[in-house]
């Protein structure tokens, strides 16, 4: 089900740029997202969104509030958008709100950060240009280089091949483009093999940077969700996570250590980097006079 509401405020705001991905606007034009990915951690209690798995909510206002909060923002920092709900979900082709967001922030020459499952990024791929006269980064989340296994844990986001496919093109337009390694469900991705071919893949299609998370969190009614999805999938495994994790809210996968030294070592021989690259505003220097 889609409904329309107004958004009182649509940027968050943080005092410094976040560490991981260097956001300082948080953007969210959706409330809920249709990929439906199995572990999302949306779902949990405390982000108040009811109906998550049923409803979409889109902020309806987004732009005309995106337009006035820019304009009074006194310091430049990068705008992110996809932390709680992927801004190309399928309704994204429709209603073009994420691509009328870029257009407003191309205007007032701010930095973005995408990150998103969904190679219909592309369709903004001139607009995304633009914006990275000043810095534009786009984050592809891809936890699996299987599409068999990566449609049963994303079932409405797009292929994972498709991404990559997606990532190399905005590679070879310039854009600072890569992937978020995150979540690495435990017992059912985090082995060698499969970190190992997200990073060859990656650096075959031309990535710039790979963040990862060895490990996944795990609270209230996003447990609750996970588990029935595990029972239908990957039967018996429910049980195993409840011996191994109980009520823990982060749950590192038991090789996590393991897993960090391959990965490293693999982004070193492949000349990956594990930070993605920030904007950093242009500050004046004053000229000494001799």
């Amino acid at each position: 089900m889609i409904k329309e509401i107004q958004a009182k405020v649509l940027l968050s705001h943080a005092k410094q740029p976040d560490p991981w991905f260097g956001i300082k606007y948080g953007m969210n034009l959706y409330r809920g997202c249709q990929h439906q990915c199995i572990y999302c951690d949306s779902r949990s209690e405390c982000y108040q969104i009811e109906n998550f798995n049923d409803e979409v909510l889109v902020k309806a206002n987004a732009i005309d509030l995106l337009r006035k909060e820019l304009a009074s923002k006194r310091v430049k920092g990068t705008v992110g958008t996809g932390s709680m709900n992927d801004p190309y979900m399928p309704l994204e082709g429709r209603l073009n709100l994420t691509g009328r967001a870029l257009a407003v922030i191309a205007e007032f020459h701010f930095p973005v950060h995408v990150m998103t499952k969904s190679d219909l990024v592309l369709r903004d791929l001139d607009t995304l240009c633009q914006i990275n006269r000043v810095y534009a980064a786009v984050s592809f989340t891809i936890t699996t280089a299987d599409d068999e296994l990566g449609q049963m844990l994303e079932p409405g986001a797009p292929l994972v091949s498709e991404r990559f496919r997606a990532l190399k093109t905005l590679a070879e337009h310039g854009i600072h483009t890569g992937v978020t390694m995150m979540p690495i469900l435990p017992f059912i991705e985090d082995d060698e093999e499969n970190i190992g071919r997200i990073v060859e893949q990656a650096h075959a299609h031309g990535a710039a940077y790979i963040i990862p998370w060895f490990g996944m969190s795990l609270r209230d009614r996003q447990r609750a969700y996970y588990y029935d999805k595990l029972d239908d999938l990957f039967p018996g495994l429910r049980q195993k996570y409840e011996r191994t994790f109980g009520d823990q809210y982060h749950c590192a996968a038991p090789n996590a250590d393991r897993l960090a030294r391959v990965f490293n070592e693999l982004c070193d021989r492949r000349g990956i980097a594990t930070r993605m690259k920030w904007y950093e505003p242009i500050t004046a220097t004053q000229i000494k006079l001799f």
